[in-house]
């Protein structure tokens, strides 16, 4: 039998018009193979076309991670001499039939050393982006990727819990995210983290995307921490606002309203609604209490081996939500120089609803 996975992608190629893709070290790639390489100097593309089994270019140093694929793979090795590597590539283009065919790449990955080979191999060959077709490949989960979310969930949970009784007046930025990568870290964690986890505080909070620095925590500050956790290969993203001491009323507000819009996005979703529904649940919430013009950005993305991918959460957003996917309800609200207030969780659309996977405490909460 085809692996399902592999199917996905034929069927994917035969509504796409394309004759194969050509994938980089990447989530794709892995998530087709079970492999995991990296970008680097030498070149490693695999080709997937209908007509034949994968081919995938390689290193000869990286040849004994073949074996472990989920799939079958057609090795093409070349060595260290770079000026043997373009005869892999014409090697594995005829192995392929590929040499007036219409291969599709990942327009936000494949780099132009790599697609520079690809086109010297097979020059009659039309490359093209095949956006539409990646994001479709992944974005709805199966039982065995969501499990995995919910590990990584679990494990990013336990790991803020733990690093709580170390925040206080006093405490820099840099010390709590440094002891919340340790404590993700200890709970089983991946060390592929989805991003380095933003801790702001005071006037720092303002900044959705704010990096950790030296500022201590002081009484009357709001805490935002946005962090997540990898469980083979899958992400988690979350984010919780704490008080340090007694904060000023309106920061308690602006709190109030940014749990209560999260409540919202978190409920409106579903199969068959829009992914701009879910957006409008939250941003209603926030525009009513007066603070439309603070809420900044999307109120979610799509998440799995991507900390960003579709479906993305925007007022705009036509995309039809179905089963399997999951994504980030993130609303926000920011005061430039006195603080912000963001209440982040991750939903998955079931068959006939959503579900909150993510649990933490969303209650105000003074350390």
């Amino acid at each position: 039998m085809v692996d399902k996975r592999l199917q996905l992608l034929y069927d994917l190629l035969d509504k796409n018009q394309l004759d194969a893709v050509a994938i980089n070290p990447g989530p794709a790639l892995t998530y087709l193979t079970g492999l995991h390489f990296h970008l680097m100097e030498r070149p490693t593309i695999l080709l997937v076309s209908k007509g034949s089994s994968p081919v995938l270019i390689l290193p000869e140093l990286e040849i004994g991670k073949v074996n472990q694929s989920r799939i079958s793979l057609q090795p093409v090795t070349f060595a260290d001499d770079p000026s043997l590597w373009h005869s892999a590539f014409t090697s594995a283009i005829e192995k392929s039939g590929l040499s007036q065919a219409k291969i599709g790449v990942e327009p936000t990955r494949l780099r132009f050393f790599e697609w520079n080979y690809l086109q010297n191999a097979a020059p009659n060959a039309n490359i093209l982006g095949a956006e539409s077709l990646f994001n479709e490949l992944r974005l709805c989960k199966d039982d065995l990727e969501i499990k995995a979310m919910r590990k990584a969930i679990l494990i990013a949970q336990d790991a803020l819990q733990d690093t709580l009784p170390s925040i206080k007046v006093g405490t820099s930025e840099k010390m709590i995210a440094s002891e919340l990568v340790i404590n993700l870290l200890r709970l089983g964690s991946e060390s592929d983290l989805p991003f380095a986890p933003i801790v702001a505080s005071g006037p720092n909070s303002a900044n959705p995307h704010a990096v950790p620095t030296e500022r201590t925590l002081q009484s009357g500050d709001l805490l935002v921490i946005d962090w997540g956790g990898t469980y083979e290969g899958y992400f988690s993203d979350l984010t919780r606002t704490f008080a340090i001491g007694e904060v000023d009323p309106e920061l308690r507000f602006i709190y109030d309203t940014i749990k209560s819009a999260n409540e919202s996005g978190r409920a409106a979703g579903g199969p068959g609604l829009t992914a701009s529904v879910v957006d409008k649940a939250s941003r209603t919430v926030i525009e009513n209490a007066g603070y439309g013009k603070f809420f900044t950005h999307r109120t979610g993305h799509g998440l799995g081996m991507e900390a960003h991918e579709e479906p993305y959460m925007f007022g705009m957003n036509s995309q039809i939500l179905k089963p399997g996917m999951v994504y980030t309800v993130e609303p926000g609200i920011y005061l430039p120089g006195k603080g912000g207030v963001r209440i982040e969780d991750n939903i998955i659309i079931t068959a006939n609803s959503c579900e909150t996977l993510s649990s933490f405490s969303r209650d105000f909460t003074v350390l």
